[in-house]
């Protein structure tokens, strides 16, 4: 079953169009989860720079080309499907450095809230901001939240806009991209149910095979 869930991981969460709609660098944002176009396996980690915790900026490129990666997209700190991802990647976080893989989680978020979710979940790995969402984009991840559904989240005390600082009410649809060393593409899984995240175990096999392939 494991197996199974690894082979197919990228094609069977998107609609067939997906497969073959144009490049997510040209794309308009879709309006519905569903409707995203991520970067494929074979596809370079696009030129993004990104704000980092601790201030300045980080070219994605150059932090990728250190070692292999486990690149994640996640909604934010105040997901809480988020925040059980967050920590489950920190519980296998050795099993991924015994592998020589690096994680690397980028959000929505401020570097301020970035840094109440690292010691929240007392993180030992990289987490960057892509308040503007244009890494988000460039992935082909982002899409744009509906009015009721912005307001469904207020009712919640959900304030998206304070956790990015921004008003462009964009998301990115939950993804995990396996990076070789050169910075391309091994291994993805992009789901639009944001309740349904990667199982570590695949993640841990992805990353096994991509190693040693």
């Amino acid at each position: 079953m494991l197996l199974h869930e690894l082979l197919t991981a990228s094609l069977l969460l998107l609609p067939l169009g997906s497969v073959v709609a144009q490049s997510p660098h040209t794309q308009a944002v879709p309006d519905r989860a569903e409707d995203v176009c991520p970067l494929k396996p074979g596809m370079d980690v696009p030129d993004i720079r990104l704000a980092a915790v601790e201030g300045g900026m980080v070219s994605l490129p150059e932090a990728c080309a250190e070692q292999p990666t486990v690149l994640i997209f996640y909604r934010g700190g105040w997901c809480p499907f988020c925040n059980v991802q967050l920590g489950q990647l920190q519980s296998r976080e050795q099993d991924l450095r015994d592998l020589g893989y690096r994680i690397i989680g980028i959000s929505p978020d401020t570097p301020q809230h970035l840094k109440e979710s690292i010691g929240k979940h007392e993180l030992t790995y990289s987490l960057l901001s892509d308040s503007d969402m244009e890494a988000a984009k460039q992935f082909g991840v982002a899409y744009q939240l509906d009015k009721e559904t912005v307001d469904k989240y207020k009712g919640y005390n959900l304030d998206i806009e304070g956790a990015s600082g921004q008003t462009h009410h964009m998301l990115p649809v939950p993804a995990v991209f396996v990076l070789d060393r050169s910075g391309r593409i091994v291994f993805s899984y992009v789901n639009p149910d944001y309740k349904v995240r990667l199982d570590p175990d695949v993640l841990i096999a992805a990353a096994k095979a991509a190693v040693n392939s």
